[in-house]
């Protein structure tokens, strides 16, 4: 009986860990890549994590609630940032927006097209 129930869970698992790596797979490799790298260059921009955080959305894998656009020129991603804590404030409190162009293969900076007070 234990041997049927490790060879059924071992089944399981397996077979749930394929619809995961199917899921995954719509999201293009450069995509997290780019997200990270638009995150950092925010954060460094704006006085590192000591002062600054973006918002949730940009520790999301790759980022996708704050994808303005995916095309040819990159990956442009667009969040607002504020003072760590600013999620939690009711309401919410950024005080900066921030639109970062990352490179298709998501390996480096193509421009801050801008980073400052809230639009």
């Amino acid at each position: 009986m234990n041997r049927v129930l490790t060879t059924t869970t071992g089944l399981a698992l397996a077979l749930g860990g394929i619809g995961a790596i199917k899921a995954a797979a719509s999201l293009p490799l450069a995509q997290p890549k780019a997200a990270n790298l638009a995150r950092m260059r925010a954060e460094s921009m704006n006085g590192g994590l000591a002062s600054y955080r973006a918002a949730a959305c940009m520790y999301e894998t790759g980022a996708s609630s704050c994808l303005i656009s995916k095309s040819d020129q990159g990956f442009l991603f667009g969040f607002r940032g504020g003072p760590p804590g600013w999620e939690r404030q009711s309401p919410p409190s950024p005080t900066l927006e921030t639109r970062v162009l990352v490179s298709p293969n998501g390996e480096r900076i193509l421009a801050v097209p801008y980073n400052g007070p809230i639009r």
